[in-house]
C-alpha cells in the first residue's frame, strides 16, 4: 500500500509552500504524498545512531549531514525553485557541495542518501522516491531495513542506479561517495540494543 495522496492535481514547489506547516508532504513528479505519522522509536534510534556516526566521520570534512525533516528540492533542470515539482525529505542526507544548501534546505542532489525503511514507507521509498533519486543524479542511496537486518546500496552507474548490493547490518560498510566515511553496524547494536 502506497502512501495517500493529497489530491490528483500537479503541483510545484510554490503551492508546497503554501500548505500548513502542520502537515507534511512530499513532491515527486507534482503529486503530493501525505507523509506518514511519526516513525517508531526504534526508526528514531536507528536514524539518531547513524546521524552520529556520520557527523562524527565527516569531522574536518567540508560535507554536512542533515536529518528529516529537511526539504530537499530536485530541480529537472535550471528551472526557478517555485516551479520544481520534486520535494523529498530524506531520513539523512549529506552534501559536499555547500552551493546547494540554503535556508530552504538543499537544492540539487545530495551526495549521500539514506532511508530507513518502515512498512507505512517502505514501497514509496523502494519504488517511487527511488526513482527520483536517480533521476536527480544522487550517486549513493542507501535504504535500511531495520527488520530484516538489512542494507541495500544503490549506486550510480552513468545516469542509471546499478545492480543494488545487499548486506547485512553488521561489520563494517564504508560509503562510496564520501571518501573515509564508514558506518559501523556492531558498535550501533551495541548503542540501541538492535539495528
Amino acid at each position: 500500500m502506497g502512501l495517500p495522496q493529497r489530491d490528483a492535481l500537479h503541483h510545484t514547489y510554490a503551492d508546497y509552500r503554501s500548505w500548513p506547516e502542520n502537515v507534511r508532504y512530499e513532491l515527486l513528479n507534482g503529486t503530493a504524498f501525505l507523509m506518514s505519522p511519526a516513525p517508531s522509536r526504534q526508526h528514531q534510534e536507528l536514524l539518531g545512531e547513524l546521524f552520529y556516526q556520520v557527523r562524527a566521520g565527516l569531522d574536518g570534512k567540508p560535507c554536512r549531514a542533515f536529518i528529516a525533516p529537511l526539504d530537499v528540492r530536485l530541480p529537472k533542470g535550471t528551472e526557478q525553485d517555485d516551479s520544481i515539482d520534486t520535494v523529498v525529505q530524506p531520513d539523512l542526507l549529506v552534501v559536499c557541495d555547500r552551493a546547494k544548501v540554503d535556508d530552504r534546505g538543499v537544492r540539487g542532489a545530495p551526495d549521500w542518501i539514506v532511508e530507513v525503511l518502515s512498512p507505512a514507507t517502505a514501497a514509496h521509498d523502494q519504488t517511487i522516491k527511488l526513482a527520483a533519486y536517480e533521476r536527480a543524479g544522487v550517486p549513493e542511496v542507501w535504504l535500511v531495513h531495520p527488520v530484516d537486518r538489512v542494507l541495500s546500496i544503490y549506486r550510480l552507474a552513468g545516469a542509471s542506479f546499478a545492480r543494488p548490493l545487499i548486506h547485512e547490518l553488521r561489520g563494517r560498510t564504508a560509503v562510496l561517495a564520501i571518501s573515509g566515511l564508514a558506518i559501523d553496524w556492531d558498535s550501533m547494536q551495541a548503542q540501541t540494543g538492535s539495528a
